[in-house]
């Protein structure tokens, strides 16, 4: 087998990137809540809510596939937890598209 392949390299690298997501929506979250709270606006305030569910459904993702992987069993995500990931990303980029044109001068 090809040492530059391998299919347990995939597995881990997407469990990883799950990690990588819910780091990413966590900065996010906290650059939205201290917005929210400089500017108080509540709906702000409410998407960082929401932005911090959703780094740790990303979060729990990747400890859920990691564990998964290592013992051993297929660690294929879970449509549910991929499907509530795409809302939030959606509810999240609908809120700051409102947030902006509400903001805006």
């Amino acid at each position: 087998m090809n040492a530059a392949f391998s299919p347990g390299l995939q597995r881990e690298r997407t469990a990883m990137a799950w990690t990588r997501t819910g780091l990413a929506v966590l900065a996010n979250a906290l650059i939205v809540l201290r917005a929210g709270s400089n500017e108080r606006q509540v709906f702000v305030l409410a998407l960082g809510c929401v932005l911090m569910v959703g780094a740790g459904a990303a979060f729990a993702c990747a400890a859920w596939r990691g564990r998964r992987l290592a013992g051993g069993a297929d660690p294929t995500t879970p449509l549910l937890l991929v499907a509530a990931m795409v809302a939030i990303a959606w509810v999240a980029s609908v809120g700051a598209i409102a947030a902006i044109v509400t903001t805006a001068h």
